[in-house]
């Protein structure tokens, strides 16, 4: 049992880290910047958390239990359709600021099914590289299961921080200087859109 600690840990810190890299964050961000309360920020990180741990455990554990891997076209397929979800992401955020006279964010519900749904996304195409990241870690079903909810834990905390830290200076300027903060909105777009041509072109490159 001493040794169970030491990798359940070890896979909420790799959680953490998980969720912020630049596909996950760039996706929650064109949501986070939009929101007019910090609560709700938070709440984007949250049930983006949320949508991916539940794909991962639903996907991974189905796995584990058939003893089946994802084929690579299907798991590089998965990873287009991150990209494609980035730049439509980022072209509805952008043209809801070139609305005249018409600034729109999100409510508690766009937060919680839009969130929700880019975490299912990129838990669909993360499910290969964690199976195989569980399988190299622990043994047993049980502890597959148990590593793969610490994890996702660890995607809802560390999400959860950086959807919180980028709202203040939205939320702040939203309520101070309109104009900035619908520039500020508009880069963060801009950002994602030229983010998922890139992510296509990297995973096409590799196909």
């Amino acid at each position: 049992m001493g040794t169970i600690w030491p990798v359940l840990l070890f896979g909420l810190l790799l959680g953490m880290k998980h969720a912020t890299e630049p596909d996950h964050v760039i996706a929650v961000s064109t949501i986070a910047s939009r929101t007019k309360k910090l609560s709700l920020s938070s709440l984007a990180g949250m049930f983006w958390g949320i949508g991916h741990t539940l794909t991962l455990l639903v996907v991974g554990m189905v796995i584990i239990a058939f003893e089946q891997r994802i084929p690579e076209w299907i798991a590089s397929y998965l990873e287009m359709a991150v990209g494609i979800m980035i730049i439509v992401l980022g072209v509805f955020s952008f043209r809801s600021m070139l609305k005249v006279g018409h600034h729109h964010s999100h409510d508690i519900r766009h937060v919680h099914m839009k969130s929700t749904l880019i975490g299912i996304v990129h838990g669909l195409a993360g499910s290969a590289g964690m199976v195989l990241l569980t399988a190299a870690t622990v043994k047993g079903v049980w502890m597959a299961l148990a590593f793969m909810l610490i994890f996702g834990v660890g995607t809802v905390i560390g999400m959860m921080l950086f959807t919180t830290f980028l709202g203040i200076p939205f939320v702040w300027m939203r309520a101070r200087q309109q104009a900035m903060n619908q520039w500020m909105v508009k880069a963060v777009s801009l950002i994602s859109i030229g983010y998922g041509v890139y992510y296509i072109a990297h995973i096409a490159a590799e196909m």
